[in-house]
């Protein structure tokens, strides 16, 4: 298959509320599927929210009560993995006939740490991988926990290899690398940063891996928010993030997008032929890779999943 139809949902969830956010991921699949897209990519943490804003009444040696129960409220409504929420997306996407990849907090049901993940669904319906933020940045630390090597994922789906690092992961050369060298060619990266020069990042990745980049964010602004936490966020803008997804060609081209302001569906097809075409003159892992010289390894990274086409 040379082309291949992917969807980017810009959107906010039903913030802090896991089943309202679930219901509404479910109905933006629905959505999507009218386009009849191979892929769909939902934001960083669209389950049960990006908690952008709220310090969790947390400082260096000190924290309140009243943070502590806003950690528990938002504790409670991240996501099991697997659990009855992942069985609601895996039947959406099985509706949908589409490889579905969503950021999710997920709740650990053995320690309780909460993680910023990537999950990925099958058309099969199946819950067929999963990544873990593998360095949450500055007071993100203090609310998710860092994965490993383990969950740097990459799925051969049979129209493309697919994979992805979330937010200012992208931003670690090594952790590039370990998807580059998995011969990623479909690259997801949902993130929370709404800034222009995120867009130069994204185009500097599909130059440097020869491969599509999928950016995703959230639009929220601040009346999504409960009642309950208005008085948290007083002083942030009323727009809070502004989204900026958007579609960049191997070449570093943007081919949709990038989506700003509002809430919206990008959808684009791909020519994976692009791909070879621009590895004719660079290519990373290939002819300009110096392995006389320097020696890559990641600690645990899995081999790449394949599934029929």
């Amino acid at each position: 298959m040379k082309k291949v139809k992917v969807s980017i949902i810009q959107a906010a969830p039903v913030l802090f509320d896991l089943s309202r956010s679930v219901e509404k991921t479910v109905d933006l699949i629905h959505q999507c599927a009218k386009e009849k897209p191979h892929l769909i990519l939902f934001p960083e943490s669209f389950i049960p929210a990006y908690p952008r804003g709220l310090d969790f009444g947390a400082k260096v040696g000190y924290r309140t009560e009243e943070g502590r129960k806003l950690w528990q409220g938002y504790w409670e409504n991240s996501v099991e993995v697997p659990g009855k929420e992942t069985d609601i997306i895996s039947h959406a996407a099985k509706e949908a006939r589409a490889f579905v990849a969503i950021g999710v907090t997920e709740k650990d049901t053995v320690s309780g740490s909460l993680y910023c993940s990537l999950l990925y669904f099958a058309p099969s319906g199946e819950l067929i991988g999963k990544h873990r933020k593998i360095k949450p940045t500055g007071t993100e630390r203090l609310i998710w926990a860092e994965g490993d090597g383990g969950t740097l994922t990459t799925i051969d789906t049979g129209f493309a290899k697919i994979g992805g690092l979330i937010c200012w992961e992208n931003y670690m050369p090594l952790a590039r690398m370990a998807m580059y060298s998995k011969g990623v060619q479909i690259y997801l990266a949902p993130t929370a940063d709404a800034r222009t020069s995120w867009q130069t990042t994204l185009q500097h990745i599909a130059m440097e891996g020869r491969c599509f980049v999928l950016g995703c964010n959230q639009y929220v602004e601040k009346k999504d928010y409960p009642p309950e936490m208005q008085h948290l966020i007083s002083e942030e803008p009323d727009v809070m993030s502004s989204g900026g997804s958007v579609i960049i060609n191997p070449m570093g081209e943007v081919i949709a997008g990038p989506l700003c302001g509002e809430e919206g569906i990008l959808t684009a097809e791909l020519d994976i032929s692009e791909i070879n075409r621009a590895k004719m003159d660079f290519d990373v892992i290939g002819h300009y890779a110096r392995p006389d010289i320097f020696r890559f390894d990641v600690n645990g990274q899995p081999e790449s999943i394949k599934l029929k086409k």
